[in-house]
């Protein structure tokens, strides 16, 4: 897709992936809406991207009703936007006896439900003009089962089923979806998380930290290229080439260097 001139929405937008994201679409030539909870962290990012920001909207995207209403909103002001990056997600690493249950119900929310709110609103939009693109952000949670994040990983497992799913749901519609998995990312969540970053496999540190600007311009190229999975660090993706040979091996070797509990 030829980015210049496109609208482009960004869920999480206010740091992070999201943040970048937003920037390396602004300067791909899009029109970019930004989509979070934190209103004033929204607006500086705005800041940032000059004429090129069209709009911000302070929501909880995992409230079904609150993203209507945005959508809504949206859709009379902008029309339906040419492409989605349903990029919002939250979550600790923590094993179940860890986790109360809103917690469980919290990190499903976002990024999955918010996913699932954000492209409702706006595919039909999309289907009815024959165009558009949905970018769903997950991470290699997705593939490799890491001890001690067990609702953190059951949720970017639903983000993949979705995103797969919705593949198929669309196929011939002109609607393109690409799933964005990265490695461990330099970013704020680790800040908002405490203790999480501890948890990663020893084995995953020999990959390198991705910076949030270089995960947007793997986001983007892959909007560009219509691809239908993106991975990002370059290593990584040797990774998943293994994995696809040797799953069983690769996950040992993600068990045993993993976080372990403290035996009694």
């Amino acid at each position: 897709m030829e980015l210049r001139g496109k609208k482009a929405l960004v869920t999480g937008a206010s740091s992070g992936i999201g943040a970048a994201t937003a920037r390396a679409l602004a300067a791909a030539g899009a029109r970019v809406l930004l989509l979070a909870r934190r209103q004033p962290e929204l607006e500086r990012v705005a800041a940032t991207l000059g004429d090129r920001a069209a709009a911000v909207h302070g929501v909880d995207l995992t409230d079904a009703d609150g993203v209507a209403r945005v959508a809504s909103r949206i859709t009379t002001e902008f029309g339906t936007p040419d492409v989605v990056v349903n990029n919002a997600g939250a979550g600790q690493w923590k094993f179940v006896d860890e986790t109360s249950p809103a917690e469980a119900v919290q990190m499903m929310a976002a990024p999955y439900f918010a996913a699932f709110f954000v492209t409702r609103a706006f595919l039909p939009g999309m289907l009815a003009r024959g165009s558009g693109h949905i970018v769903n952000v997950s991470c290699t949670a997705s593939r490799f089962v890491c001890p001690g994040a067990t609702a953190y990983t059951a949720a970017r497992w639903a983000v993949r089923g979705f995103t797969e799913a919705l593949r198929a749901d669309l196929d011939g519609t002109g609607v393109g979806v690409t799933l964005f998995e990265a490695g461990a990312v330099a970013s704020s969540y680790w800040d908002h998380n405490p203790g999480s970053r501890e948890r990663m496999p020893r084995i995953a540190r020999l990959i390198p930290l991705l910076s949030p600007d270089d995960a947007a311009r793997a986001i983007v190229s892959g909007i560009e290229g219509n691809r239908r999975l993106v991975v990002a660090p370059a290593l990584m993706r040797v990774v998943y080439l293994q994995h696809a040979l040797f799953p069983r091996l690769v996950q040992w070797l993600m068990t045993r260097t993993g976080y372990q509990r403290l035996r009694p």
